[in-house]
């Protein structure tokens, strides 16, 4: 009876070993999603309170030629600009879980406005994203197949200056060889009536121009990741096991180089929704990047919120996956 308890107990054992690791995997991941909710919380007041600080206010931004005092008076007073700020702040944060993002200085809802934009911006920010990806990748491999050869330089070298060109310089350099000299890609965005891209090719231009300089960032990611688990004792054992370099590199480095990769890839998720404001604004993209010009030349809180907002929960979700991809791929341990 005991001899049978004591061989039962491995497997028992190793049974609870995986709901452990989701356990601990789950709570994890739980605390990080609340501190970085924690963090947008900080960054949503501290947009609120910016905007106070900028001269003029809502009530002004959106006055008519010709109002009175009078007049001036009454629309803060309906914009609650008459309230302390912490306690607007308050208010709207309060309607944020139910999805409530409150009403804009013109009075339109703010959700809204954002119902069209924001999933432009999303799909112009996800090509880009998936581009990133798979060019990122496709060169760290192709550089880290021969390390130290000339392949490796070069490629080191070009991502090095592509990573200090700013979205704005990569797209101008587009529009120039692809719109105006070779005439192959439309340089501005017509819309359809829903207010998307009217066709594909007017998409290419300025995925292109959020891509090309986060490729840069990542090729040096992913090579350093490669380089990095090179060095790991297994990587010696299967090279004089004889096998391919291909296998190595697609069985053995990749897999332990994910975590980082998965870093800097979601690293880029910001930079790429930052830079769409930019490049929306030179191809005329109809995204958020318009909405939130205006907002902040009205002075309209409410609005800039709502698209941090917005845009901070996409980061956060992009970030928390890029946390579980670590700990799967580190087998649990967090």
């Amino acid at each position: 009876m005991a001899d049978s308890l004591t061989k039962d107990e491995p497997a028992a054992a190793s049974g609870l070993r995986p709901v452990q690791a989701v356990i601990r995997t789950a709570v994890y991941a739980a605390g990080v999603l609340a501190r970085r909710i924690l963090l947008l919380a900080v960054l949503l007041a501290a947009v609120f309170a910016a905007v106070e600080l900028l001269p003029g206010d809502a009530a002004d931004a959106t006055s008519e030629r010709g109002e009175s005092a009078a007049d001036l008076a009454e629309r803060r007073h309906l914009l609650g600009l008459d309230r302390p700020v912490a306690e607007r702040f308050w208010d709207w944060m309060t309607g944020l879980p139910t999805g409530d993002l409150g009403t804009s200085a013109r009075g339109e809802p703010v959700a809204d406005l954002l119902a069209h934009p924001f999933p432009n911006t999303l799909l112009l920010g996800g090509l880009a994203l998936l581009v990133t990806l798979v060019a990122s990748v496709a060169f760290g491999c192709w550089a880290a197949a021969k390390p130290g050869g000339p392949l490796d330089r070069g490629v080191s070298a070009s991502a090095t200056g592509i990573l200090a060109l700013p979205e704005f310089v990569v797209a101008v350099a587009l529009v120039l060889v692809f719109a105006l000299w070779t005439d192959w890609l439309p340089a501005v965005t017509l819309t359809d009536a829903d207010g998307s891209p009217a066709s594909w090719r007017m998409l290419v231009l300025p995925v292109l121009a959020l891509a090309i300089p986060q490729i840069g960032w990542n090729v040096r990611i992913v090579r350093a990741a490669l380089a990095d688990e090179a060095k790991a004792p297994h990587i010696d054992t299967a090279v004089l096991d004889g096998l391919p370099r291909h296998r190595i590199l697609t069985h053995h480095l990749l897999p332990g180089a994910l975590p980082t990769i998965a870093a800097g890839i979601a690293t880029s998720t910001g930079m790429l929704l930052g830079g769409a404001v930019v490049v929306e604004t030179i191809f005329n993209y109809p995204g958020i990047g318009s909405v939130l010009a205006g907002a902040v030349a009205d002075r309209d809180s409410p609005l800039i919120a709502g698209v941090v907002a917005v845009t901070g929960a996409v980061i956060t979700g992009v970030l928390l996956l890029a946390d579980l991809v670590r700990a799967w791929a580190s087998g649990g341990r967090t």
